[in-house]
């Protein structure tokens, strides 16, 4: 039976380092079920999803150690098991931007958590304005949970954003 095995790396980028990674999978006879790399500063990152029989993913977590080393990376892995899906009533994509301030993901996202909506993918950035002013952009795509009307969901986000003088919108992904 297959096992799943989340593997993170980060280091200093530099070219190749994805396919050192992708070749070690390769060569353990695991596959990458998902993954996502992304630069901070000057630092690579990368988060794969594996699958693989048992001998395969012993091995990778046996191997992966040295190639970090290797390439000057922390690495961690973690067992782990398939995804659940929880019932769903319906699937949305909240998008906001405005004026970075500290706080404004650990707020909108308590307002979700205290509705119960998953979030199942995030990516914000900010970036410095030619004038000085520094502005953020984020994109999540939500699942809200049965029996929670969309459109009250809608109303308390869209307020709260409103009130963090963002502009956004929430709206049904297609």
């Amino acid at each position: 039976m297959p096992q799943q095995l989340v593997v993170t790396a980060i280091g200093t980028d530099r070219t190749g380092i994805v396919s050192k990674l992708a070749r070690l999978v390769t060569d353990c006879n695991c596959n990458i079920i998902d993954s996502r790399m992304a630069i901070f500063g000057g630092e690579f990152t990368f988060i794969m999803l594996l699958s693989g029989d048992p001998a395969a993913i012993s091995r990778i977590e046996h191997l992966l150690p040295g190639l970090g080393l290797e390439l000057d990376l922390t690495t961690m892995t973690k067992r782990t098991s398939a995804h659940q899906r929880k019932a769903v009533a319906a699937h949305y994509v909240l998008e906001y931007h405005g004026p970075d301030k500290v706080g404004t993901l650990g707020s909108i996202t308590g307002l979700l958590a205290s509705r119960q909506v998953y979030i199942g993918s995030l990516q914000s950035e900010s970036k410095t304005t030619p004038d000085g002013q520094t502005m953020m952009h984020t994109i999540m795509t939500l699942e809200l949970p049965e029996g929670e009307p969309a459109r009250a969901i809608e109303a308390d986000v869209m307020a709260l954003v409103t009130e963090m003088n963002l502009t956004g919108s929430f709206h049904a992904q297609t």
